[in-house]
């Protein structure tokens, strides 16, 4: 009798049935190796056992087993086979955008190879997957590959069950594939294929402004000795700029690099990863930052073009439209301005920015979870089908079947049109893949003006289902639960700001949390933001609001202050640690504009590393609330007629939040304590401020308590979607039992 295996997991396009065809032809089994849809059908004769052992031994390095299922099967064969695809059960199993490896690479930069300075150069274990796909099954014709016919020297490696390319679906060379065409601003074509590349690699070297189209998306690209010219030119006069450097020694040159560090940035995935600065070369481009984003190419074109250049780093941002979406589109891209467009006809189907990553002790804090990690899913803790829309900024979406939750990839701020309508389009892009028809609810924010709530609302008009209302905290902290496998905790969500349940802004929670409750245990005292959003980018008068609090007045005088003193009586109020940060930077003379969101706290988290906690402050915490109007006060008596160098600014922040944190710690570790609760954790877009963590961290374990944090879902924003996701499937099945 023969025996079905079914193995679920990442095992579609990453050689995962020559790998089975290899190993049973090598051990003399009979049967066959079918794919279909979301898992792989195998049939052999005898030793199951053995092979299932010498196929984990063998695994292709981006495949992946989650499940194997083992049963009986009646039917003999001679010989083993490889069948045809079938449109099997949907689950979610397309594989990742990955690196080029290194055979492919060797090939692309070997003379008497046919792939030749071929920058679309791929196996079936690299390359674009999720960006060009259309649909499931994982085959050509789904992908935007299904327009290139295969040369008959292609048709021969795709057909070869013992070729590395044996079904690769985005096989292609010179003769048969894709291309790059350069054009100039006014869409003139200036040269094609190799050539083309060359001749932008030489324009960069001369200090021209590039548009280049790499997987899933396109990159506005300039050498790091052009970054003033640049950001004249974009008019992002402080943001920070991802650098893309020649290789891992040149990576070096620009940063301290861990042995982990040095593991990321080499990974298949090939994200941006936060690093510390080595010297000043690459000041402008994080200005007044201690960390700087560096990748390494991870397509055949960026490694071609490096080979062209003298330039061994490049601004590599994303190509975009203030507020909208990576752009995509070949017409579209030259509506930027830039000097030169490098452009291939391969369409991108799934638009993939690029991950960014920081580490901390072993844990990946993803500021953005995109490319080379989406999709992905977590084990759900119910078995409804909901769709979460996220919340606002930094916003992925999510969706949960058959007992997982799949994230979207990285969406934007879904404050501009085009980005809530990426929203929408990734959302049913999912719901296609994996043939949903039906859904039982739609999650969403509780901030009545958050634009998430259209789509929400526009969706469960479509299925006819409810909408669920989720609190922003809330969401992170479950979003906490989920990736940690637990069913309750203390959380300290931190943030610039969310709906609370009261009506005022939160941001600076320590909340109870499970999967169908929570409970606000202690928060900041509240902060007026005089002008509501403006407050937020005219951080002054954040401490305008704080100084008023005790009749005296800063920045603002006369007219203005007289303007603003009444504004601040109908200001809405906010417990935000974010906006708290803000005015403290702004105070110590760090930064008073947010011209990018988080930049007053950012630039003050580089005092914070340099700081000690060598100021005592009077920490008052009454009915659960940090009053952080008395810390401020204090603070100002120490600092009042000082000229403060940088260490004394340092240790004045320092001192400073490490009191608040203590405030927000202890109520944490005391509910814990009477609640028989062993772990407690933070998140939100605050906990990505190392020094912040760190100081809950210590406070944690010094009480004997286990300290939680992410490592999957994003600490951002990009996580409420799965939070809000787990809680409403446990709220309808609560409510259903």
């Amino acid at each position: 009798m023969s025996m079905k295996i079914i193995f679920r997991g990442v095992v579609q396009g990453v050689g995962f049935r020559p790998t089975v065809y290899r190993i049973a032809i090598d051990m003399g089994l009979n049967g066959y190796v079918l794919n279909k849809g979301s898992e792989v059908e195998v049939v052999v004769d005898k030793k199951e056992e053995e092979f299932i052992e010498e196929l984990k031994k063998e695994l292709p390095k981006i495949a992946r087993i989650d499940e194997i299922i083992i049963e009986n099967y009646e039917e003999k064969f001679k010989g083993f086979k490889i069948l045809h695809s079938e449109d099997g059960e949907r689950s979610f199993s397309i594989p990742v955008d990955t690196a080029i490896c290194n055979d492919c690479l060797k090939e692309i930069f070997d003379p008497g190879n046919k792939r030749y300075h071929y920058p679309f150069t791929n196996c079936t274990v690299c390359g674009a997957r999720f960006s060009i796909i259309k649909d499931l099954p994982y085959d050509r014709c789904n992908t935007s590959m299904d327009k290139f016919k295969m040369c008959n020297d292609c048709m021969d490696e795709y057909s070869n069950p013992s070729n590395r390319r044996y079904h690769a679906q985005t096989i292609s060379c010179p003769e048969c594939g894709p291309f790059y065409t350069l054009y100039d601003k006014n869409k003139k074509t200036i040269a094609e294929r190799d050539d083309a590349i060359k001749k932008f690699a030489g324009y960069v070297d001369d200090g021209a402004i590039g548009i280049i189209k790499s997987w899933g998306g396109m990159h506005i690209s300039c050498k790091i000795e052009e970054i003033k010219k640049f950001r004249e030119w974009y008019m992002r006069y402080q943001k920070p700029f991802a650098i893309m450097v020649r290789d891992i020694k040149t990576a070096m040159k620009y940063a301290y690099i861990t042995k982990e560090e040095e593991k990321i940035l080499l990974s298949n995935e090939r994200p941006i990863l936060l690093l510390n600065k080595r010297n000043n070369k690459l000041e402008e481009a994080s200005p007044c930052l201690s960390t700087i984003g560096i990748y390494l190419p991870y397509s055949g074109v960026h490694h071609l073009l490096f080979s062209y250049m003298n330039s061994d780093a490049l601004i590599m941002t994303s190509a975009n439209i203030a507020g909208e979406p990576m752009i995509v589109d070949n017409e579209k891209a030259f509506s930027l301005g830039a000097d030169f467009y490098l452009l291939h006809n391969r369409d991108i189907i799934n638009r993939v920015d690029d991950s960014v990553i920081k580490l901390w002790k072993g844990r990946k804090f993803f500021i953005r979870r995109s490319r080379g990690f989406i999709p992905y899913f977590i084990k759900s803790n119910h078995s409804k089908r909901i769709i979460s829309v996220g919340a606002e900024e930094n916003v992925c979406g999510a969706i949960s079947y058959n007992k997982k939750i799949y994230s979207t990839q990285y969406i934007g701020n879904t404050k501009y049109y085009p980005t809530l309508e990426f929203l929408y389009e990734s959302l049913k892009f999912l719901m296609k893949l994996m043939k949903i028809k039906e859904i039982d609810a739609v999650a969403m924010d509780m901030h009545p003006r958050y634009a998430t709530k259209r789509i929400a609302e526009k969706i469960a008009n479509e299925y006819d289902v409810k909408t669920i209302e989720i609190q922003h905290h809330w969401a992170h902290a479950t979003s906490l639960l989920l990736e940690n496998n637990l069913e309750e905790a203390i959380v300290i969500t931190l943030d610039g700001l969310g709906y609370g349940s009261d009506g005022n802004l939160w941001g600076g929670e320590v909340l109870y949390a499970s999967y169908n409750k929570f409970e606000r245990l202690g928060h900041l005292k509240e902060l007026p933001l005089i002008g509501g959003d403006k407050a937020a980018k005219d951080v002054r008068r954040l401490v305008f609001a704080i100084f008023k609090k005790w009749n005296k007045s800063i920045y603002f005088h006369g007219m203005e202050e007289e303007i603003l003193s009444k504004a601040m009586e109908k200001a809405p109020l906010s417990t935000s640690m974010g906006r708290l940060l803000d005015a403290l930077s702004c105070y110590l003379g760090i930064c008073n504009y947010r011209s990018y969101e988080g930049e007053p706290a950012m630039k003050l988290e580089k005092y914070l590393e340099m700081g000690e906690n060598r100021y005592e402050f009077d920490l008052k915490v009454k009915n659960g609330v940090v009053d952080t109007i008395y810390l401020f006060k204090q603070l100002v008596d120490v600092a009042k007629n000082k000229k403060l160098n940088e260490k004394e600014k340092s240790d004045l922040a320092y001192s400073f939040v490490k009191s608040v944190m203590k405030g927000l710690t202890n109520m944490a570790i005391k509910n814990a304590i009477d609640r028989d609760i062993k772990n407690i954790g933070i998140s939100g877009g605050v906990s990505y401020n190392i020094p912040i963590t760190e100081m809950v961290e210590e406070e944690v374990k010094k009480a004997g308590l286990n300290f939680i944090t992410h490592n999957i879902i994003p600490n951002g924003d990009g996580g409420v979607a799965m939070g809000q996701n787990a809680i409403a499937g446990s709220l309808m099945e609560e409510q259903n039992a």
